[in-house]
């Protein structure tokens, strides 16, 4: 990538669509395990009642949202980027961000796979795991730990 990425707090509700946006986008490119109308449930419940219950922040690139991270306490809840600026650090840079904020914690799909290496390779490692997603779907979350950091 030649721009760099920029973070910031999402400007509210008003910029949910994109938010919307970038989170199918996202999803479309990694969960191929998701069943259709799951997907489109999950995505009717991110703006009304998902994006309020978290800290959101926003990647930017060249001015333009490209990723995005919500927070609640020590937990990272959701971290999505764009299909098309997947692997250039707009991740990491989220990740980085949420770190430095206290975050110590991450459930994710282990069918994912993709994302459980992502946050392996970050120093998480998996201290539990449970059949169903917080909604009950058959969707198995490892539930991830930031692994101690011996000085």
């Amino acid at each position: 990538m030649t721009s760099p990425v920029s973070l910031r707090a999402c400007h509210g509700p008003d910029e949910y669509p994109h938010l919307v946006a970038i989170w199918r986008s996202a999803v479309d490119a990694t969960h191929d395990f998701l069943a259709e109308p799951d997907r489109d449930e999950i995505e009717r419940q991110l703006a009304p009642s998902y994006f309020p219950q978290v800290e959101l922040t926003v990647a930017d690139v060249d001015g333009s949202p490209v990723g995005f991270s919500g927070t609640a306490g020590s937990g990272l809840e959701m971290l999505f980027v764009h299909a098309d600026t997947r692997g250039s650090g707009v991740g990491t840079a989220l990740l980085e961000h949420a770190l430095d904020a206290g975050v110590t914690t991450v459930d994710v799909n282990e069918q994912n796979d993709q994302a459980v290496q992502f946050y392996l390779r970050r120093g998480f490692e998996v201290t539990g795991r449970s059949e169903h997603d917080e909604a009950g779907r058959p969707y198995p979350l490892l539930h991830m730990t930031l692994r101690a950091t011996v000085s």
